[in-house]
């Protein structure tokens, strides 16, 4: 009966150290079982592949596994190629120059009696913008007409003796001396009289110039003097600077290289047109025409001068404002287009994917023309009605799987929470098990019989 007993207690510390590490890990399984479940059931790539490995020493990992590099679909956006007309553009920094810029000065010498304008205010030409004390003008003015008075009665007078002279000198009354005397007197009092009327045209004119008016149309800028000023002609600020904003011109600079498809556009008549954009160039502020370009090459810079012609009824284009400019030389009529974003640059050159019937994105090689906007010319490389992926392109190849907006992206998570449990718990349905190593279950199994065994021999010892 000792000997019976001494085999059970012999083995007890070893049975109860292999029940204590059976337990660990099944807590260790449990553990991990909980924090699967928690994160959704979605491993890394390298868990993955970690837990497809471990699922048999035979073969791949099944999808309970999740492991055999699995490529997984990304979702993205498309869009047709379709065909439009896109312009050939040619683009600038250019300057709001007015048409005309004019700068008031007064054109006789006074004290300013008014100013009769709002600073920044649209003026017409003729408009009073001021007015210089006209006083003394009027008095000139009086007086020049007073001298024409007296100098016309004088003149009157000398008419009227020279006629007497003649008649004596017919009746042989009088020297002949006296007479060409009397006729020269009159023609001095002629030219007196001119003079007079003149200086009555001069003092009439300077009155005229006491009101200063504006020389041209357009907007007038800060003023330069104020009422009690003394101003002259020679002051170089003047009273104020207007400038023609309406039209206006834009001036820019133009490469050598654009100047014969230019010269080739105007020689066919045609009109250019051109858009000015502020200059973040998203916001279009005017719409003109190409006027001209200079005469000559800028031997420094290896461009040309040109300027451009806009209405600006609206009068966003300001005179010295900066603008980027864009010169629409010629146009591609029906050419195939693409959004920007489909366009993607490498090492081989521009590229984009096209989806293809199987769901799956192809790599294309193009080349790029012209873009207006949110859309660019593709010259080759694609067809029109092809179908190109512009959203979610940053981690695809030449061949991988896709999922459209519209579609049911498949459900692996099921399959990979059971395989793992299946693993984990000695299930059927873990396929990546089936060659493997023993499982949990069947670990806990043996534990449990090994218990079993050693109950039986208590109870049998005891019976003895």
């Amino acid at each position: 009966m000792e000997d019976q007993w001494e085999e059970p207690v012999a083995r007890s510390p070893h049975s109860r150290r292999n029940a204590w590490i059976v337990v660990v890990v099944l807590v260790v399984i449990a553990l991990l079982a909980w924090a699967f479940t928690r994160s959704g059931g979605q491993p890394s790539r390298s868990g993955a592949g970690a837990a497809g490995a471990r699922g048999g020493a035979g073969g791949p990992g099944g999808p309970g596994g999740f492991g055999g590099g699995r490529r997984q679909a990304a979702t993205v956006g498309t869009e047709k190629v379709t065909a439009a007309d896109m312009p050939e553009t040619i683009a600038a920094i250019g300057t709001v120059t007015p048409i005309v810029t004019a700068t008031v000065r007064p054109q006789l010498s006074g004290n300013i009696f008014t100013i009769d304008f709002t600073e920044g205010q649209m003026v017409r030409k003729g408009q009073l913008l001021a007015q210089i004390d006209p006083r003394p003008y009027r008095l000139a003015l009086s007086q020049a007409q007073a001298n024409l008075e007296r100098d016309l009665a004088q003149l009157n007078l000398a008419q009227v003796t020279l006629k007497r002279y003649q008649t004596l000198l017919s009746q042989d009354s009088i020297a002949r001396q006296e007479v060409d005397t009397q006729a020269a007197s009159l023609k001095q009092y002629e030219g007196t009289v001119a003079a007079d009327r003149a200086a009555i045209g001069t003092a009439k004119l300077n009155l005229q110039y006491t009101s200063i008016t504006a020389p041209v149309s357009g907007r007038i800028g800060l003023r330069q003097a104020d009422i009690g000023n003394y101003v002259t002609p020679g002051d170089t600020a003047g009273i104020a600077v207007i400038t023609q904003t309406t039209p206006i011109d834009v001036a820019f600079a133009l490469p050598q290289d654009d100047l014969q498809t230019l010269l080739t556009r105007r020689t066919g008549g045609r009109a250019l047109p051109v858009t000015a954009k502020d200059q973040g160039g998203t916001t279009v502020l005017a719409e003109g025409s190409f006027l001209t370009f200079d005469n000559q090459i800028d031997a420094t810079t290896g461009t040309v001068r040109a300027k451009a012609r806009f209405a600006n009824t609206d009068g966003k284009l300001f005179p010295n404002q900066f603008v980027n400019v864009v010169l629409v030389s010629d146009t591609l009529k029906g050419v195939a287009t693409v959004p920007v974003s489909a366009v993607r640059h490498g090492a081989q050159g521009d590229f984009v994917f096209t989806l293809q019937e199987d769901k799956t994105a192809k790599l294309a090689l193009v080349k790029t023309g012209p873009s207006a906007g949110t859309r660019i010319a593709v010259l080759s490389g694609v067809k029109i009605g092809e179908t190109v992926i512009t959203e979610g392109a940053d981690n695809l190849d030449d061949g991988s799987p896709v999922i459209l907006p519209g579609d049911a992206r498949p459900d692996f998570s099921r399959n990979r929470k059971s395989g793992w449990f299946s693993w984990l718990f000695g299930g059927s349905s873990a396929k990546g098990g089936a060659d493997g190593a023993p499982s949990a279950a069947g670990a806990q199994g043996n534990a449990s019989g090994e218990g079993g065994e050693r109950r039986h021999r208590r109870t049998e010892s005891a019976g003895q």
